[in-house]
């Protein structure tokens, strides 16, 4: 059997960053921005394993972040990309970058 521990609502859990795919944009969580702490990004596809990469972008290169938003339609025809959807996203510190698993 495998059991699966009930964790009440008052422990605090850290929050997730969480990146939405809608029609046309990109929505990046509170905690996604808070993590890239940029309001320029890379954007970047996989399609080996089906990955977004969201990167800090330097020197005033790649998309801008507008207040939670970056226009997708491009990058999403460009790569055939029609999934939709609110999807966790994993940091990595060193490069500065989330990686969405779609």
């Amino acid at each position: 059997m495998a059991f699966e521990v009930y964790k009440p609502r008052g422990e605090k859990q850290e929050k997730q960053p969480v990146v939405s795919l809608s029609k046309t944009s990109i929505v990046l969580n509170n905690v996604a921005r808070e993590k890239l702490s940029t309001d320029r990004i890379e954007l970047a596809y996989d399609p080996e394993t089906d990955t977004i990469r969201i990167k800090a972008a330097e020197n005033g290169s790649g998309m801008e972040v507008k207040k939670t938003k970056v226009f997708g339609k491009g990058f999403y025809n460009q790569f055939n990309i029609k999934k939709k959807g609110k999807f966790e996203a994993r940091y990595d510190k060193e490069e500065n970058a989330l990686y969405v698993q779609l």
